[in-house]
């Protein structure tokens, strides 16, 4: 049975409890484990969602365009991109069986039928080694620091999407470069763990310690612009879509939804730097695999200049509509599960402290 001072408390907290939508927010909160395992599980479904798409795209390429030894493509799973370098011809890989596609549709059932469904998650389990753990430090992170920028800022303060989203995706990608380089290495060359910490070290010996971070510069240009007009304009479209439908907490269709539209709109800006940056990538990871002197570094302007030069300004552009299709549901997709999570650890809270109250009450 509770003391007169401890059901008094509890009497208080419940009328809190009944209070504002504010206090309740504060009351349920979720942890920063919540947020993490809520990600983690956004970050699985989105991939497994979305990856079938790319390997689809990428047999389709293959069956009109070779992959020769040493040539590099670039591999989507939903969350990240990542460097694939083309192994020798006699290799057996994914992207390399043979295949007779008329279409996009064709290919799925061809490569189902004959391949088996699973192909269509080929190169998946490595990838998502680092992808996992990237979306978690990103999401947990622009959560986390839209709280402080709140309390700094006030809550309907434009700059707090803006900010938070440039510098969690600013840190994700760079606790994450290094292991992506690290995967490349071992996906290209067959190196055993004893060969490759043999390689980093003569690496880390020749280059310096920066050399982990090759290619970090042209990745951040794309997506930190990115994810900074992503989360503006989730934000604001879900908070009209509050509006339009009188709720206060995001349901999944509204957060699917903004998810989408905020997915294309950042696509379509950053478009040209993404253009530039699977033209670095590629570069630098051809050159680092056939053992070639490495170039000085090429500008990012100037890598533009000449893509105006030889494709016109739209080449800028070139590929949009397959950014689209495969960026606006990824986004949609992960925000959506991502916020179901985030509501369903927020219900278990509050029927925790429910709990708490009547057994203490009682």
């Amino acid at each position: 049975m509770a003391s007169g001072d401890e059901l008094s408390g509890l009497l208080f907290c419940e009328r809190e409890i009944m209070g504002s939508e504010e206090n309740n927010n504060e009351l349920y909160k979720i942890t920063t484990s919540q947020q993490a395992i809520a990600s983690c599980c956004g970050a699985i479904v989105t991939s497994l969602l979305v990856t079938p798409l790319d390997v689809v795209k990428i047999r389709l390429q293959a069956q009109s365009n070779s992959f020769a030894n040493g040539k590099c493509f670039v591999y989507s799973n939903g969350l990240m991109d990542h460097v694939y370098v083309c192994e020798d011809g006699k290799s057996k890989a994914w992207y390399k069986k043979p295949g007779h596609f008329r279409g996009m549709l064709d290919a799925f059932v061809k490569i189902i039928k004959l391949e088996g469904i699973k192909s269509l998650w080929s190169g998946l389990p490595p990838t998502l080694i680092m992808a996992v753990p990237s979306t978690v430090i990103y999401f947990t992170s622009y959560d986390q620091l839209s709280e402080v920028l709140i309390s700094k800022l006030g809550k309907d303060s434009d700059y707090i999407p803006v900010l938070a989203g440039s510098i969690s995706r600013l840190g994700s990608l760079t606790v994450v470069s290094p292991l992506e380089l690290i995967r490349t290495k071992m996906q290209s060359r067959q190196l055993s763990y004893k060969q490759l910490h043999i390689c980093i070290n003569n690496t880390l010996a020749k280059d310096g310690w920066l050399s982990l971070w090759r290619g970090w510069g042209p990745t951040a240009l794309r997506d930190v612009p990115f994810s900074a007009m992503y989360w503006y304009h989730y934000e604001h479209i879900k908070k009209r879509l509050y509006k339009t439908f009188d709720v206060h907490e995001p349901t999944f269709m509204i957060s699917f939804t903004s998810g989408a539209a905020a997915g294309s709109i950042a696509a379509t800006v950053t478009l040209p730097f993404d253009v530039v940056k699977t033209h670095k990538q590629t570069e630098i990871w051809e050159y680092e695999i056939l053992n070639l002197s490495q170039k000085k570094s090429t500008s990012t302007w100037t890598v533009m200049k000449t893509i105006v030069a030889e494709h016109g300004f739209t080449g800028l552009f070139a590929g949009i509509v397959p950014r689209l299709i495969k960026v606006a549901p990824a986004c949609a997709i992960m925000i959506s599960t991502y916020e179901y999570g985030k509501s369903f650890f927020h219900k278990l809270n509050k029927q925790k402290i429910y709990k708490a109250i009547n057994s203490q009450s009682s």
